[in-house]
């Protein structure tokens, strides 16, 4: 390859997970991850009987070159060769509209090859060209259809068996036009069609995608999650929220954190999704996030999370298990914004006044949480908060005033009359 390829952005699934190098033989594991056949050799000749990056044990180590990627690998090269590909991107050109129409339309009576993945590059180009766009492509009759039975057409006990690089291109076609749909309910009861099996085409990006493709989705899944069954459905799909909750690793990068979370938000409206969530760990999770120097938007949507959390006696018995998590929750008040205090509040409020837990109580009166609410009291804030705040000064009144009675008490047997 020429040297101009310094300056080229190389598409994500290019490179090999292990050595981030463009791939020149790709080839897939058992568990449908690709790599270049040399990085994952070294590695199973090393002894190693996982998958690098799912850590998954393998069932076997054998490798199937994978012809689809090494195609469009070699297609792409000859363009950068050739100069075919702008020296600064390599992004290719926008298509016409009416090109797009022609692709939409073939699109819908290919299967997985080269041409179908081609597809979807030049659509997603398009999309992401305006808003217009993105507009017109949401109102082309059957596309939004196509795109969903792509994915649900690729799960578990299904006839199709997809690569992921090309759910990976299909999901993010979807997410790019998701806020221009307009029938959101005809959308999530075609999601979760029940002869259809999105979720687990969702899963497996989760587990093998990109970066961009893991963030559109969970994008994807806050959308559809937009009623009560929606919501539950999600939930109890096996090992998804696992996966909802590796994005908000502190590891990440805050985009990857943020859609986690705004997903985990619309999930968990669900009762039975917030006791999953606590018993998979979630409050250790999150707590994390509200421990650690994040940007606001972090900040206000892991305390929505923890929120959501405490409503549960489950949850609640947690939290006061973890007295750094309570301390960072107090100094988040009055800190962050108005919308990060009143969910601080919120927990706080569930630990101390519902939960009446002794050590929460202790640990607010320690991180000087009693001073925060006073000022709090004092400023503008919303009834509910000063509500709240209230409440939870009425119990550290009646803590102090049976401490000074414990005392008195004591006192009284030892001084003299």
């Amino acid at each position: 390859m020429v040297r101009d390829d310094l300056y080229i952005t190389v598409p994500s699934f290019f490179r090999c997970p292990i050595s981030l190098d463009v791939m020149k033989s790709p080839v897939s594991l058992c568990t449908g991850v690709t790599y270049d056949r040399s990085s994952i050799q070294r590695w199973l000749d090393n002894g190693n009987n996982t998958c690098p990056a799912t850590m998954q044990v393998l069932d076997s180590k054998e490798v199937v070159p994978n012809r689809t990627l090494q195609r469009l690998i070699e297609i792409w090269s000859d363009s950068v060769r050739n100069g075919r590909v702008d020296s600064t991107e390599s992004r290719p050109s926008v298509p016409s509209l009416d090109q797009v129409k022609n692709l939409i339309k073939d699109l819908s009576s290919q299967t997985e090859n080269d041409s179908s993945l081609e597809s979807l590059s030049k659509i997603l180009c398009f999309a992401r060209e305006s808003e217009e766009n993105r507009k017109s492509l949401a109102r082309m009759g059957g596309f939004i259809v196509t795109l969903v039975e792509f994915l649900g057409n690729a799960g578990e006990g299904t006839c199709r068996n997809y690569n992921h690089h090309f759910l990976e291109q299909v999901v993010m076609v979807l997410e790019s036009v998701l806020s221009k749909i307009e029938e959101q309910e005809q959308l999530r009861d075609l999601f979760l069609k029940k002869d259809l099996d999105s979720l687990a085409s969702i899963l497996q990006v989760l587990q093998q995608g990109s970066t961009e493709s893991k963030i559109a989705s969970a994008r994807i899944l806050e959308t559809v999650a937009n009623d009560a069954e929606s919501k539950l459905i999600i939930a109890e799909k096996e090992n998804l929220l696992q996966e909802l909750l590796k994005l908000i690793s502190p590891e990440n990068e805050s985009s990857v954190i943020e859609a986690g979370l705004s997903c985990l938000i619309g999930i968990s409206m669900s009762k039975r999704a917030r006791l999953k969530l606590v018993q998979l760990g979630a409050i250790k999770s999150v707590a994390k996030l509200i421990s650690g120097p994040n940007p606001s938007s972090i900040a206000e949507k892991s305390l929505k999370v923890m929120e959501t959390m405490s409503s549960t006696k489950e949850g609640r018995s947690q939290i006061c298990d973890d007295v750094a998590c309570i301390a960072a929750i107090v100094q988040k008040i009055l800190k962050v914004s108005s919308v990060a205090t009143e969910h601080a509040v919120t927990i706080l409020w569930s630990v101390c006044y519902l939960f009446r837990d002794q050590k929460a109580q202790d640990v607010v009166a320690k991180s000087n949480g009693l001073t925060k609410i006073l000022l709090l009291m004092q400023s503008n804030c919303s009834p509910s908060v000063r509500q709240m705040s209230a409440d939870m000064l009425k119990i550290f009144r009646v803590n102090s005033k049976s401490c000074l009675s414990s005392y008195d008490t004591k006192t009284t047997h030892i001084m003299p009359f």
